[in-house]
């Protein structure tokens, strides 16, 4: 089972990276091979609406984004943490997702398989937490999520979120949050 979790905040040691490492923790206990991408630390261009991922289901563009796309068709299992900034996810997060236009193209265009383990049920989990205490503050990235996940064959089995949640390791104060996220990521890997 491999398990790929996705730092898409761009304040390292926040709030999400304290619940991605204990989703992964938990993942990880049930003995599934783990690995972590931390985005902010990666070159990744947004995508140019080139289209020269139609004719191969290859982006043109050299970057980082190439080798995440191989950790992407491998994954069994994906956790995706975000904060949300102005309603949506952070641009480091929305960047890797609109390059995997991609991926979309191979799939809908080409009609390629995604997934290099398609013999499996691919299962994923979004991991979020926001300043304000706005209703469905976490609706407009869930759907980008939903969309993101459909492409690469992932099922969205779950969402860890937060709300009122916003100075650094603010997380740490919240009761349960952190044994929340343990026990997801623990859950995700042994479905």
């Amino acid at each position: 089972m491999k398990i790929l979790g996705i730092a898409g905040s761009p304040r390292r040691g926040g709030n999400t990276d304290l619940l991605l490492e204990q989703a992964m923790a938990g993942a990880g206990a049930t003995g599934g091979e783990t690995e972590s991408i931390v985005l902010c630390g990666l070159n990744i261009s947004p995508c140019r609406h080139c289209d020269g991922c139609l004719e191969a289901g290859r982006c043109v563009i050299e970057d980082d984004m190439q080798w995440i796309y191989t950790r992407l068709r491998e994954a069994d299992r994906l956790i995706l943490a975000s904060p949300v900034f102005f309603m949506g996810l952070t641009a480091q997060t929305k960047t890797m997702i609109d390059r995997c236009q991609a991926l979309w193209a191979m799939k809908y265009v080409l009609k390629q398989p995604v997934a290099l383990n398609s013999d499996k049920e691919r299962r994923g989990l979004f991991i979020s937490v926001g300043g304000t205490g706005f209703s469905r503050l976490f609706q407009p990235s869930l759907a980008t999520i939903k969309s993101f996940f459909t492409v690469l064959d992932i099922v969205l089995v779950g969402e860890v979120a937060f709300s009122r949640i916003d100075a650094k390791e603010a997380i740490k104060e919240h009761p349960t949050a952190l044994q929340d996220a343990f026990e997801a990521g623990k859950g995700l890997a042994s479905a």
